[in-house]
């Protein structure tokens, strides 16, 4: 099990790099043919991590929504869109009850209402209601994933930053140079911390149950 781990992890690496070149240099059939295999290879590296299956879900949402965002349709990319929104409801079950800050909250609720305050006049009328509903939702998926710790609440945080630079874009606001590399790195990197963390926090839960167990 430790070698197709170590399979499946050096291929999403290598997957994502091939991503993020193609991105750089222009070459858009690297960028169709590796970020439809990123989340896959995520999801078989935590599988063997003995992962959540509320994990396991998010990131296979999460390839929906990717191979849907291919096609520049707006019918593909509301389905996209609907895709990653359920890979959020799975990971707002997978972070339960565990506890997260006020403050922080207050700070998302703000930066939710100021951005979509912002872009709400130059979207397209028909996406309004739902990139808001959709900002909603991850929002909260994101203030909630600090609950397992740093990793994860920088990767909900990332989250957050890479759709929110697609919907400027769906919006036409000035984009920085190669805005798909940034909207891909940082997507590829809060997946990966979001996964990361939660492994590390079900590790760290797994580990007292059994301690509790033997003392008992």
């Amino acid at each position: 099990m430790s070698r197709l781990r170590r399979v499946l992890l050096v291929a999403f690496l290598l997957a994502a790099a091939v991503d993020l070149g193609s991105l750089l240099v222009g070459a858009g059939l690297g960028h169709q043919i590796a970020k439809p295999l990123l989340m896959p290879l995520l999801a078989g590296y935590a599988a063997t991590r003995r992962a959540p299956t509320a994990l396991l879900a998010a990131l296979l949402l999460g390839w929906g929504g990717d191979v849907f965002l291919l096609s520049g349709a707006d019918g593909a990319f509301l389905v996209g869109m609907a895709s990653f929104a359920a890979g959020h409801v799975c990971y707002l079950v997978l972070f339960g009850r565990r506890g997260t800050g006020v403050p922080l909250g207050a700070l998302y609720a703000l930066a939710l209402l100021a951005t979509v305050t912002a872009l709400w006049p130059d979207l397209p009328a028909d996406l309004r209601v739902p990139v808001a509903g959709y900002s909603l939702l991850l929002t909260a998926m994101a203030y909630r994933s600090s609950s397992l710790g740093l990793r994860a609440g920088l990767g909900g945080a990332l989250f957050l930053l890479s759709d929110t630079l697609i919907a400027t874009g769906v919006a036409d606001w000035p984009q920085p140079p190669a805005p798909d590399f940034w909207v891909m790195a940082t997507y590829i990197a809060a997946q990966w911390l979001l996964t990361e963390g939660t492994l590390r926090a079900t590790y760290g839960e797994r580990r007292t149950k059994a301690a509790a167990l033997d003392v008992r």
